[in-house]
């Protein structure tokens, strides 16, 4: 299928299902290549339809993706394995978007989207904690003035999901260590296929390695392959932040969708575990579940005239107390059952599977949802500050040269 013309705008809702038709009258879309069928539907601008023509969408209003994967889902065809490539998808690919040039969101969006290229994130450091500013990982452009050439870029980065499958990395270095934190920082995207490059695991709690530590070592980068001004990272950085963290609180789901429904279930099906004291407390999680997941699905739509705001902050804060204490009751309900552990094994996931998986893991895997995607403890700060309006904490390191703080 041809990919649209740039400038040709999508229309509403008839033309969206118009398109579709013509999609799945190519062809049965379950019986052939996935990836085929994938490159597709983004060359039909059916990937992300509020997207631009050309870069999988439409320019239509972004409600209508519902329709698009409704009518997809109810003939069978693949889908992109959203949880494997939850990162490129809801973190990497609107930073390209809203800072890219025209070649970047060229060349990776479309393999981002179809699932042959994943994406991890290189931005949490050992040294640097919550404070992400204070990061120490450098980039040091070789050359000067007209004959700049590729940046070379030494550190340690840590909590990497998926640094072991991916291809692509979004980067934030230190640029000018003469300015404040927040400043002489530059966003790049890294190959993680680069002989610099080193991932070792990180076994969690769960048994499971998930996670990783990487090591960047002379690892080169072309000036191509940075996103946004020299020096403007952390301001690119915030809009993956604040993606990040509604792809990780607001994301579709079902009533008693996500972990209120394993804890549902169980409550249902096994009539001879129940208390009235665990009963009030199931209605009340799941009550809180039901406004959290209307409550994203406002954000979603506010989302369609404009980049999050910190309100992605409050739903990712709310998705990691509900997650946390709904695992804890459904573990709490089945006894000696809910202490049980299926598998200790060190493996390397594809992907996060909170639902087909025993209660033990829910449990013990939900304890990192208060720390990925940003800490509580900050999410709070930033409630407080953005929404609440609330004097800022004092910061005596804010315009401070970063080479000068005290390490």
């Amino acid at each position: 299928m041809a990919r649209e013309k740039d400038g040709a705008r999508g229309g509403g809702e008839g033309e969206v299902r118009e398109r579709v038709g013509v999609l799945l009258a190519a062809g049965d879309p379950a019986a052939g290549d996935p990836l085929d069928f994938l490159r597709a539907q983004f060359d039909a601008g059916l990937a992300w339809v509020h997207f631009p023509v050309g870069l999988g969408g439409l320019g239509a209003p972004r409600a209508l993706q519902a329709v698009v994967d409704a009518e997809l889902a109810a003939v069978g065809a693949p889908d992109n394995d959203p949880r494997r490539i939850g990162i490129g998808l809801g973190m990497a690919a609107p930073t390209i978007l809203r800072y890219g040039t025209d070649e970047q969101k060229r060349r990776f969006l479309r393999p981002l989207w179809t699932g042959e290229e994943v994406w991890c994130q290189l931005f949490s450091e050992p040294g640097a904690g919550s404070d992400l500013a204070g990061l120490r990982t450098r980039a040091v452009r070789e050359g000067t003035g007209g004959d700049a050439g590729d940046w070379i870029v030494d550190g340690q980065k840590v909590w990497t999901s998926s640094a072991h499958n991916a291809r692509w990395a979004i980067l934030i270095a230190r640029t000018d260590p003469d300015l404040p934190k927040h400043q002489g920082i530059t966003y790049f995207v890294c190959d993680m296929t680069d002989p610099g490059v080193e991932v070792r695991p990180l076994r969690q709690i769960t048994g499971e390695a998930e996670f990783n530590e990487v090591f960047l070592t002379g690892v080169r980068i072309p000036d191509a392959h940075r996103l946004g001004a020299v020096g403007d990272g952390w301001r690119v950085a915030q809009a993956t932040l604040m993606n990040e963290r509604v792809a990780i609180g607001g994301r579709p789901l079902p009533r008693e969708g996500g972990m209120i429904g394993p804890a549902a279930a169980v409550w249902r099906a096994r009539p001879e575990l129940r208390t009235p004291e665990l009963h009030d407390r199931l209605l009340g999680l799941w009550v809180e579940s039901e406004v959290a997941r209307l409550s994203a699905e406002r954000v979603r739509q506010q989302l369609a005239v404009g980049a999050p705001g910190p309100e992605g902050s409050g739903l990712k804060l709310a998705f990691a107390g509900l997650n946390q204490r709904i695992s804890g009751l459904e573990v709490e309900l089945l006894g000696e059952e809910g202490l049980r552990y299926g598998d200790w094994t060190m493996v390397r996931p594809q992907s996060v599977d909170f639902y087909g998986r025993d209660a033990g893991y829910r449990y013990l895997r939900a304890k990192g949802n208060s720390i990925e995607g940003g800490t509580s403890e900050i999410l709070r700060n930033i409630i407080a500050e953005r929404v609440l309006a609330l004097p800022a904490e004092p910061r005596t390191d804010k315009d401070v040269a970063w080479k000068d703080l005290p390490r």
